[in-house]
């Protein structure tokens, strides 16, 4: 998929590719994955934008044509529905994004004190490498695949390695974490290649729940879905509605 990404590849012929009947290829990809195969090149193709975007020299057809969409449109509203920001304004913002990020590497995240929270509510216990130095993102997710804006969502310095949720609307999450260390290379920031994972089992979430929940960051697996969602983003617009 990732060597093809400006073809129509169809789930036939990737399942024709590996020997697999194309039932039995969603299943196991599925599986393994999360998602189906469409939704996985999908995403891919959306990471691969993000890449040439953060390119200035990048030209806005070379981006199309280089990952398989057909028409700016299609484009700017897909990638604007799971990165959160337009392809136009993701390019012109990520430097002020960076900078507004680097600022807590010597300062802590304000938030609130992890006490029992009023249900319904899921508190996170996060397991960490003791050598990572960073951002943690914590949010809950209907798909086990961060690609639209969480339910609910916090960042943590990697300091804190516990919080929790309260008052999370009824319904079924993933509660996804993704570890970010600091950078130099502001594309780091934005392309989650060498980010920390980390996904707990489908959690139901009723009237009177109270729940915990153990996540083990690691590192990245090579079928692992690409994180799509701007997460610099999603930390300034914390901050920003907590400041109001």
């Amino acid at each position: 998929m990732q060597k093809r990404l400006h073809e129509d590849i169809t789930t036939v012929e990737l399942a024709t590719h590996v020997g697999y009947s194309t039932y039995h290829f969603i299943r196991i990809f599925k599986e393994i994955t999360g998602v189906t195969p469409r939704h996985y090149l999908s995403a891919l193709r959306i990471e691969s934008g993000k890449q040439i975007l953060l390119d200035s020299s990048a030209s806005n057809l070379k981006t199309l044509l280089a990952i398989g969409f057909r028409s700016m449109g299609s484009f700017s509203s897909r990638f604007k529905k799971l990165v959160g920001l337009s392809p136009k304004g993701f390019r012109l913002e990520s430097e002020a994004l960076v900078n507004y990020v680097n600022q807590y590497r010597h300062k802590e995240i304000i938030g609130p004190v992890d006490v029992p929270s009023q249900s319904p509510c899921i508190r996170c216990v996060l397991q960490v490498p003791a050598s990572f130095k960073g951002l943690i993102f914590v949010g809950l997710f209907p798909r086990p695949i961060p690609d639209q804006r969480p339910v609910a969502g916090t960042a943590l310095h990697h300091t804190k390695r516990i919080h929790s949720f309260a008052n999370v609307p009824l319904g079924q999450y993933y509660v996804l974490a993704a570890g970010i260390p600091w950078s130099l290379n502001p594309k780091n920031y934005f392309v989650y290649d060498n980010a920390l994972r980390g996904k707990s089992e489908l959690v139901t979430v009723q009237e009177d729940s109270s729940l915990e929940v153990n996540i083990e960051l690691r590192e990245p697996l090579p079928y692992d879905p690409p994180i799509l969602i701007n997460l610099p983003l999603l930390l300034f617009e914390k901050d920003h509605n907590k400041a109001n």
